[in-house]
């Protein structure tokens, strides 16, 4: 009877470590959720001032994609930290890009140097599209954490505190 006590608790203990594994995101980047999710850079949207930019420029960095918008309050409380990290880790490989999901530039500008907002600025709005492909569009703020290799590392829904996502940022550094 102890014999089998023992084999079943070293099978639980088992189990139980593989689990561990698995969802400390082992498959992909180091702390990554499993299974890895590529990211979809394929679209170019335009900045603030009406230049082009192309997300696949970015690959091979680390990217924070950080879906906000004016009316958010939670998103004016996030964006000090995300200036922050910008300026802190930008030169380490970091780009941090805020997707504006429903205003034109003419109320962007002024809201960005409100906040002191360095990093780009995109204007998602009528770019449903890319909203979908990082879906499901389940409010703002609502962030994607990408890793060199273009695997979605973390996704986040709703206000991230700053050392939350510092941590995560280092380990993909």
């Amino acid at each position: 009877m102890r014999k089998g006590r023992r084999a079943l608790i070293r099978l639980a203990i088992a189990v139980i470590s593989a689990v561990a594994m698995a969802s400390s995101g082992a498959a992909g980047a180091e702390g990554c959720e499993s299974p890895p999710r590529r990211a979809n850079l394929a679209f170019t949207l335009k900045d603030v001032n009406g230049r082009d930019v192309s997300l696949a420029a970015f690959a091979g960095r680390v990217i924070l994609m950080n879906f906000w918008a004016t009316w958010c309050a939670p998103c004016k409380v996030e964006i000090p930290g995300l200036v922050t990290l910008s300026a802190e880790y930008e030169r380490r490989g970091l780009t941090v890009l805020g997707l504006s999901i429903d205003d034109p530039p003419s109320r962007l500008l002024p809201f960005m140097a409100q906040l002191g907002m360095t990093y780009p600025v995109l204007v998602g709005r009528d770019h449903d599209r890319l909203q979908d492909v990082f879906g499901p569009r389940s409010g703002v703020p609502r962030s994607f954490l990408i890793a060199r290799d273009g695997t979605i590392c973390k996704r986040y829904i709703g206000l991230v505190e700053k050392d939350v996502l510092e941590r995560q940022i280092r380990s993909l550094l």
